[in-house]
């Protein structure tokens, strides 16, 4: 297990990282969301030791990772900004891993290589963007780590790679029971892959969850009622977003799901539907922190 304790990161004045916690389970996928700048990969590179943090704890299998040699060869990190030198092939690359990681599989690498269509002579600088993601992937899961970092690696790829590469990271977690980390900007991405979700708003992550439980625990309703009831009622009652249309109400439940349902009731509605929120309702409720007023702007 992958545990973060009030990590704390500044570069120069700037505040990158505050207070940030993290827990990630055995035979995890855990997707990390958040706006480009939000802080995601410099969280993602202080748990790979590329940064060192300014305060706070990482542990992983119940030891500190921070100079660490031995933990360190358990995690591989796939940078967003992915850099090979010029001469690079793979297999050069494969090579220069094999020697680092312990459990590194050529034959892993060559599979994968094959099923990817990658040419393992060739130079990696010359790829696409979506195939140098693709080779990188491939190292990393080949080199079998039992923690692997991706920093938006879906960024690139074609819907048809994004769909193989989906299907090999479980097949992987599965098979390793390994745990795997995933930044994007795009939740949708991630939606049908990662049993938990991790915010990363502003600086620090707001919201971290079990992907069936929020699911379970967030939903809108949809009343109707055989006397009028007027919106101060139904916010006494614990709803939020209360929109009307007729006689239909759509309004979301505050917090206390269960006190907030006894009290509709109390209300005697004539129509009463529980409508669960999707997991992109949720998130921007949760980073509606800010409000802006577009006028303003040009006034």
């Amino acid at each position: 297990m992958l545990e973060v304790k009030n990590v704390n990161k500044t570069f120069g004045k700037k505040n990158v990282l505050k207070d940030v916690n993290l827990k990630v389970e055995k035979m995890s996928i855990h997707g990390l969301i958040g706006y480009n700048g939000a802080g995601k990969t410099t969280l993602l590179k202080i748990i790979a030791g590329v940064y060192a943090k300014d305060s706070g704890e990482i542990n992983f299998c119940g030891e500190p990772l921070w100079d660490n040699e031995k933990m360190k060869q358990k995690i591989f990190y796939v940078p967003d900004d992915i850099y090979f030198r010029t001469a690079t092939t793979m297999k050069k690359m494969a090579k220069f891993y094999e020697g680092y990681y312990p459990n590194f599989d050529m034959n892993t690498f060559n599979k994968l290589s094959e099923i990817f269509g990658l040419n393992v002579n060739a130079k990696v600088n010359g790829f696409s963007k979506g195939m140098q993601r693709q080779a990188e992937l491939i190292l990393g899961l080949s080199a079998k780590p039992d923690l692997l970092l991706l920093d938006e690696s879906f960024d690139g790829l074609d819907p048809a790679k994004r769909h193989l590469t989906k299907d090999i990271l479980l097949e992987y977690m599965a098979e390793r029971n390994a745990s795997v980390i995933i930044s994007s900007h795009n939740l949708r991405e991630l939606t049908d892959m990662c049993d938990h979700l991790a915010l990363m708003n502003g600086n620090k992550i707001s919201l971290d969850v079990s992907v069936q439980e929020i699911s379970e625990q967030r939903f809108k309703v949809r009343l109707a009622f055989k006397e009028d009831v007027s919106d101060d009622e139904l916010t006494l009652a614990g709803l939020t977003n209360i929109e009307r249309d007729g006689k239909i109400i759509t309004a979301k439940i505050n917090s206390n799901a269960e006190e907030t349902i006894k009290n509709i009731e109390l209300l005697q509605p004539v129509l009463f539907e529980k409508i669960p929120l999707t997991l992109e309702e949720i998130f921007l409720e949760e980073m509606e922190d800010k409000s802006y007023d577009l006028k303003e702007i040009f006034s």
